[in-house]
């Protein structure tokens, strides 16, 4: 058994699917619309779906926005360097929430950003030791 994919729900395709290609350095795999059923599907990774865990990312045409909840945590991606990332993201336009740096009680340094939809993306040291 292994982990497929991720489903986030968005509610700009485009606009989502830049910020995860553009910011975060994932390639856009395949994407079907389903006019029936009124929604497009986007799949998104580092590698291919058949090595790889990938994200996948929901756009239901007749759906402006999502109510994120509280459940809801981050997803985690691996980083050369969290500092780097971080500025190669803002200069992109991209909006970092918690600045890289050491987790509080810890040595691992991370960051957290924000996707268009306000999903938090955590940013992780390669190198991290906690």
């Amino acid at each position: 058994m292994r982990i497929l994919h991720t489903m986030l729900r968005v509610s700009d395709l485009q606009k989502s699917i830049s910020f995860y290609t553009d910011l975060l350095g994932m390639r856009l795999l395949r994407r079907k619309d389903y006019p029936e059923g009124r929604f497009t599907l986007a799949f998104l990774g580092y590698g291919e779906e058949s090595e790889d865990a990938v994200l996948e990312l929901t756009h239901n045409w007749d759906t402006s926005s999502y109510d994120l909840g509280n459940g809801y945590g981050h997803i985690a991606i691996e980083v050369d360097d969290v500092y780097q990332a971080c500025d190669t993201i803002k200069t992109k336009g991209g909006q970092v929430v918690r600045e890289a740096g050491p987790m509080k009680g810890g040595t691992t340094v991370l960051a957290f950003v924000k996707d268009p939809d306000g999903y938090m993306i955590e940013l992780l040291d390669k190198t991290r030791n906690d």
